[in-house]
């Protein structure tokens, strides 16, 4: 790659487009939240209840169902997980994540689109919905 006074402006123009990304609302909100849940004793005590779940299932998860308490134990990983994603600390967290997520998607997919069309963009946001991105359309594949 040659060096040349473009790229210094494409160089700018990025880190003018990540500050303004930073100084977002949805960035300050992803913070908060991200510092609310870990400094969450509710959350701690539930994380400590899930991973625990999880190891005591992990131990027994190879034997299937010839495993005494197989289904018990698959039902506590999934009662704990569960109760995690449902503490408000949580569930905040995460929502200002996919909007950050979101965010993100489509500064990818506008990049993309300016350059090509047919730019695929592999969205982190399983729901995104926004272009089509989700696949090659059948034209990736070896015949």
């Amino acid at each position: 790659m040659i060096v040349t006074e473009k790229l210094f402006e494409i160089e700018d123009q990025t880190e003018k487009l990540v500050q303004t990304i930073l100084a977002s609302e949805s960035i300050e909100s992803y913070k908060i939240n991200r510092q609310t849940m870990y400094a969450s004793k509710d959350v701690r005590e539930k994380q400590k209840a899930f991973l625990d779940a999880k190891d005591s299932f992990e131990r027994i998860e190879a034997y299937g169902n010839h495993a005494p308490d197989f289904r018990t134990k698959q039902r506590a990983v999934r009662q704990a997980k569960r109760a995690l994603d449902m503490s408000e600390e949580v569930a905040e967290f995460r929502f200002s994540e996919t909007e950050v997520q979101t965010i993100l998607d489509l500064v990818g997919m506008a990049v993309a689109k300016t350059i090509s069309a047919d730019i695929k963009v592999d969205a982190g946001n399983p729901f995104f919905e926004k272009g089509k991105h989700s696949g090659c359309g059948g034209n990736c594949h070896a015949s």
